[in-house]
């Protein structure tokens, strides 16, 4: 990434250019390399989202093959240089490693008199000249070349690299001569033993530190495929045993990611025709996007270039996730213990829930509710079945389920309990959270959701959560519903005291007033049941579901109600393009069956309580309180002693993630699927990361 016109972070574009030859090589499969290989790694790196462009494939012009190569340098050279002089990135894909000529005489000639260093990485030294090669094969000669040595036309042509700025990686495979050259010019060559002993990633630390030893000047980087063990990459020319595990170099390239002194990264002698499996292939692929995508850095600065600054994520990018593990982009791996506020609840990438989505996607995604679809109604049934409710209408996000409810409860007020037309009002706690769409803000009790976001629509008003008396002395003539969580999330999981929801519930069955339980983070299993509100006996007259019912794959969402009051509705009332889709409807359908079949709200209920009993078991001075119930828990934390914002920074550092909420709580609410061994080493952790802050409370005799 470079700064464009107006101080813009921007990624460079790259230019992916082919050298189908192989006038070096022993084997002629080389030169198909480039081309088999030219769709499948433009589609992964346009996956990654980098710009990608296939600019040329060279061939060789007919003749001797030394005079044949230095005619293909020479257009090579010219073709890498001027896109590095586009702002581009040059990624060239050779036949036989002899194509190095011409790409490093072309980032000589781009970048002009300044240093220049390059990394090989090589299973032999390439560094013959005619006199020394025991084949004469050109494919054995290109180190030599561009240092000055061997064939006239080849060393002739262009800049020289500066030896002592070059390093040779992962030699397994060389001739006496080739040693003696490098050694008496002072090229570094790690061989295979070094790698072994100290660590692919070391190595290449310190081979980068050889080219680039300021850290700001141009270096690049080959790699020929015999590199790596043929066991796992068969798909080379020239063989040679041992070497190094692909998923060792794919990890190393990962910490190079963004290096803007990088000028252009070459892979050579991919022979498709050893290849028979495609494995080689996949690992060139892997290669290419572990080096070229972008690095954490470069999209945390165009998040902030580019993006609204409404959210202050902790720092880290994630880029895949498999049950209760993620990873970053640099491969390290994370113990969820967030699961998207509950959004996740079934776990990442659930297998599932992956087929229903990839055979609906395939089959019908959005025909839009003008039609009905053969989805939605076996979804509306079967969570019908599951809640206990009478009807359903499908929406998408957590907030427009809650717009739903409240809409419902308004004209449930005005047709059937007889309220006059605008006096409506409904009831809500202290410390909600419902959404963020201007209604929902508007009844609020968090100054920062409202400010600036005025004027809001009336018709609220505001008890304290968890006080029932409060209930009943608000209720009047007007009141439609009691809109409430049954236990508060973002106010810092707060559970209310016991019996309250129940007391809230007969509450409104004796005032007629509509009870409606706002359950997206605690619905469908995360407190140990199917409904938060089932904890006391309570059938609500509305529940909004949402998050989970997703399975972590898509926003959907449910207003579900008893009769009296879903009936209220007519053609035309309400309504949203995306809710109740088909491809929305087939993975919620899946999810209610996950959620029974694999028994996780027991699951939930079970871990829960072990969760809940090793939190509790800490001592330590910093923490207030314990709280919550089944996988959803909240750790209390005294400001004084340890903020919640930095104490969750450094469980990130440790491989955990959570949340902290109004400054002073950590969430730990992980995927359903949570083992007790990943409950133990989260707590663990946190206390470890406490004891940072203070030494833990020592346990009385």
């Amino acid at each position: 990434m470079h700064e464009g016109s107006g101080g813009n972070p921007v990624l460079r574009d790259i230019d992916l250019i082919g050298i189908a030859s192989n006038l070096g090589g022993p084997n002629p499969g080389a030169a198909d390399g480039p081309e088999i290989l030219r769709e499948s790694i433009q589609v992964e790196l346009r996956q990654t989202g980098l710009a990608t462009h296939w600019r040329d494939t060279l061939y060789p012009e007919p003749g001797e093959p030394a005079s044949a190569l230095a005619n293909l340098a020479v257009r090579t050279a010219r073709r890498v240089a001027a896109s590095i002089a586009e702002g581009n990135f040059p990624l060239v894909l050779g036949g036989d490693h002899s194509c190095a000529i011409g790409t490093w005489r072309g980032v000589l000639a781009a970048i002009g008199q300044r240093p220049f260093g390059l990394v090989w990485i090589d299973a032999h030294c390439d560094a013959h000249t005619p006199d020394t090669s025991p084949t004469g094969r050109l494919h054995g000669m290109p180190l030599a070349a561009l240092l000055g040595h061997g064939h006239a036309p080849l060393v002739g042509q262009g800049g020289l690299l500066d030896p002592a700025r070059v390093a040779l990686v992962g030699v397994r495979s060389a001739e006496p001569e080739e040693r003696a050259l490098l050694a008496r010019l002072g090229v570094r060559v790690f061989g295979m033993d070094e790698v072994r002993r100290d660590g692919l990633g070391s190595v290449l630390a310190a081979a980068r530190a050889i080219a680039c030893p300021d850290g700001v000047s141009p270096w690049g980087l080959t790699m020929d495929v015999d590199a790596l063990d043929p066991r796992e990459a068969p798909g080379v020319g020239v063989p040679a045993a041992g070497g190094l595990r692909p998923t060792d170099m794919v990890a190393a390239l990962r910490a190079w990611r963004g290096d803007a002194a990088l000028q252009a990264f070459e892979i050579a002698e991919f022979d498709p025709q050893y290849d028979v499996d495609g494995r080689t292939a996949h690992w060139v692929r892997e290669m290419a996007c572990a080096l070229l995508a972008p690095s954490q850095e470069q999209l945390t600065a165009l998040e902030a270039r580019y993006g609204a600054r409404n959210y202050a994520p902790l720092p880290v990018v994630l880029s895949r996730g498999k049950a209760c593990w993620v990873w970053d982009l640099d491969g390290r791996r994370y113990l969820d213990m967030m699961s998207a506020y509950s959004a996740v609840s079934f776990g990442h990438s659930h297998p599932r829930l992956l087929r229903a989505l990839a055979e609906q996607a395939a089959r019908l995604a959005v025909p839009s509710r003008a039609f009905r679809n053969d989805r939605l109604p076996l979804m509306m049934a079967r969570l019908c079945k599951t809640t206990a409710m009478d009807r359903v209408l499908p929406m998408n996000t957590g907030a427009e389920a809650v717009e739903t409810a409240i809409k419902a409860a308004r004209k449930w007020a005005y047709t059937v309990k007889g309220v006059a037309a605008g006096q409506a009002e409904i009831i809500v706690c202290d410390g909600n959270f419902h959404g963020r769409t201007s209604t929902i803000v508007g009844f609020s009790s968090e100054a920062q959701y409202r400010f600036g976001f005025g004027p809001f629509a009336p018709g609220f008003r505001h008890i304290a959560f968890g006080d029932a008396a409060a209930l009943k002395a608000a209720i009047g003539p007007n009141t439609a519903a009691f809109l409430c969580e049954p236990i508060q999330g973002e106010a810092g999981i707060r559970v209310a005291p016991k019996g309250w929801l129940a007391e809230c519930a007969r509450i409104c069955r004796e005032a007629r007033v509509l009870l409606i339980c706002d359950e997206v983070q605690t619905g469908l299993g995360r407190t140990g049941k199917i409904l938060a509100a089932w904890h006391e006996g309570v059938r609500p007259d509305g529940v909004c579901l949402g998050k989970a019912l997703g399975g972590g794959l898509l926003p959907v969402s449910a207003f579900l109600a008893r009769e009296e009051v879903m009936g209220v509705f007519q053609p035309g009332d309400h309504g949203s393009t995306f809710g109740g889709n088909p491809l929305a409807a087939a993975v919620a359908l899946e999810a209610l069956a996950v959620l029974e079949e694999e028994s996780l709200c027991e699951r939930a209920a079970a871990m829960g309580a072990y969760l809940l009993e090793r939190l509790k078991g800490l001592r330590h001075a910093a923490i207030v309180d314990v709280r919550g119930v089944g996988l959803l828990v909240g750790v209390e934390l005294d400001p004084a002693i340890a903020e919640a914002r930095p104490v969750a920074e450094r469980l990130l550092a440790r491989g955990v993630l959570t949340k902290d909420t109004h400054d002073t709580v950590l969430r730990f609410a992980p995927p359903l699927v949570v083992e007790r061994a990943q409950i133990d080493l989260a707590v663990d952790t946190l206390a470890e990361v406490l004891n940072e802050f203070s030494p833990p409370v020592a346990r009385a005799a």
